[in-house]
């Protein structure tokens, strides 16, 4: 049982989330894997708690 954890940041509408979680199950159905076995997880993180580059994304990323 596949297993799909998203780290993301946060801002993206329920629609948009939707379209992931498909679009992630759909690649595993082409390879076999019936689409309930697949699990996905997003998880929202705000841009000033993920650094790139030691600078916090919110900073960067205007």
């Amino acid at each position: 049982m596949p297993i799909v954890i998203i780290e993301m940041w946060a801002g993206r509408t329920e629609e948009q989330k939707a379209t992931v979680i498909r679009g992630v199950t759909k690649a595993f159905e082409e390879i076999g894997i019936k689409s309930e076995h697949v699990q996905v997880i997003i998880h929202e993180v705000p841009r000033s708690n993920w650094g790139i580059g030691g600078e916090q994304a919110s900073k960067i990323f205007l």
